[in-house]
């Protein structure tokens, strides 16, 4: 199971998500090979990578999962975006930005969860 690439999406997704979230998430025997996927290929592969650095790959991220309306996940990488550096208003002009390409309804949704996210968030993540 451990491999370079897990052992650095590890460490990432740690820093990225924070401890409590990734251990909680640490599955069971159904769902470890998926944690073990994601942690070795979205992290230790992609948010990894040089490329960009991780407040734009948090912006990316928080555009997409509302675009694509997975409020679940948006929670998740709004609280991510603030441990990547992102202010509230920086999110904020994301989401306005993903209701012009991923439409009114969409961001809408995106507001609502991250307005919860921010007025509850007590840094822990």
């Amino acid at each position: 199971m451990t491999s370079d690439a897990y052992e650095r999406g590890m460490a990432v997704r740690r820093e990225v998500l924070g401890d409590e979230h990734v251990s909680r998430a640490a599955g069971d025997a159904f769902t470890a090979p998926f944690q073990e996927f994601i942690t070795k290929t979205a992290w230790g592969e992609v948010w990894a990578r040089d490329g960009l650095d991780r407040r734009s790959r948090s912006m990316i991220t928080l555009a997409l999962l509302a675009g694509l309306g997975r409020t679940e996940e948006l929670a998740l990488h709004v609280r991510a975006a603030l441990r990547n550096g992102l202010s509230e208003a920086e999110i904020s002009e994301v989401l306005l930005h993903t209701a012009v390409y991923a439409g009114v309804p969409a961001a809408n949704s995106a507001f609502a969860v991250a307005r919860r996210v921010l007025s509850a968030d007590d840094g822990d993540g």
